[in-house]
């Protein structure tokens, strides 16, 4: 009769949640392979046997996170208006970010000084700015918006987003703003103003 697996993915993906969290909430001086084995009630031997190390575990955190946001965005339907598949893919960023915060900043920020996805990992990263890219063609294609490089527009949109979902996670936005509304209201205002 086979061993049972105590090393396995429910267990590997709890182990990127918490060390996702420490560094969102503590910083990567918080972020050792000890004190996350004993936050997740494990050993260290099990954080090296699902991730071979410390630079193995940040580039799963960062894979993990980009494959949760791919998820979202590879299930957002596409639709006759291509202004408004753009303009939901925005609003999938900000759910994508509130959803899993405990990723985003491995995903968006230097938190880890000196740390490098590997190239596959970069790559899949950078698939997930395509959807926009394609909603912007198909709206420059039908003579909605301007004539531009869709990839200009693509990431106009994508640092709006990006800029506000950062500054709702790290608390810098009033805390009287809506800031649901406020958000969707801008982003839709940067699409319009791309209109013929």
């Amino acid at each position: 009769m086979p061993r049972p697996k105590t090393h396995d993915e429910a267990l590997r993906v709890r182990l990127l949640h918490r060390a996702g969290e420490l560094l969102s909430a503590e910083g990567p001086g918080a972020l050792s392979l000890r004190r996350l084995a004993a936050d997740v009630n494990t050993s260290t031997t099990a954080v090296y046997s699902l991730f071979g190390g410390k630079p193995a575990l940040l580039n799963a955190l960062y894979e993990e996170g980009y494959r949760r946001f791919s998820e979202r965005l590879v299930a957002l339907p596409e639709t006759d208006d291509p202004v408004e598949d753009i303009i939901q893919s925005g609003l999938a960023y900000r759910q994508s970010a509130l959803a899993d915060p405990q990723f985003y900043l491995v995903m968006f920020t230097k938190v880890v000084p000196n740390f490098e996805p590997t190239a596959e990992a970069r790559e899949a990263a950078d698939r997930t700015f395509l959807p926009l890219v394609r909603n912007v063609a198909r709206a420059v294609a039908a003579g909605v918006f301007v004539e531009a490089q869709p990839e200009e527009i693509a990431l106009g949109m994508w640092a709006l987003v990006h800029g506000l979902v950062s500054l709702e996670l790290i608390g810098d936005l009033p805390p009287e703003a809506d800031i649901g509304s406020m958000y969707e209201r801008t982003i839709r205002a940067h699409a319009n103003g791309w209109r013929r």
